[in-house]
């Protein structure tokens, strides 16, 4: 019986999940790679975070909804955040990264940017035209 656990996600572009993780100091590796649980179980990844105890963390492409979902042995998480925690942090990094490369695409240009106490972010953009 597998003990791996997935966690949907709304997250659906790789680099910007990738920038997301290098922002809150995770060590990932991309993949695809094993994810290492239970008895020596394996599951395959897109990207892996491999952990001290020789459990690691996940995230796949879940090819029906186009979307990564979290995989991982919940029983032996090791992050410094519980599960929510983690994906709380993950996804406003996510939301920053998908918001920049949206708007550099469209022409636009970060003018400021404020970093608040409560970890919120706000940013003003500019675009010239001619």
């Amino acid at each position: 019986m597998s003990h791996f656990s997935q966690i949907k996600t709304k997250l659906r572009n790789l680099s910007s999940l990738e920038a997301a993780l290098t922002d809150i100091g995770a060590d990932w590796k991309s993949g695809p790679q094993p994810v290492r649980g239970y008895r020596g179980q394996t599951q395959t990844a897109d990207l892996v975070i491999e952990q001290d105890n020789g459990y690691d963390v996940g995230f796949r492409l879940n090819p029906e909804t186009r979307e990564y979902e979290l995989v991982a042995d919940l029983q032996y998480w090791l992050q410094p955040w519980s599960v929510d925690g983690f994906l709380n942090r993950v996804n406003q990094r996510y939301a920053y990264h998908t918001v920049l490369r949206e708007t550099i695409r469209k022409g636009f240009q970060v003018a400021e940017q404020q970093n608040h106490e409560d970890g919120s972010i706000r940013l003003v953009l500019q675009r010239w035209s001619a």
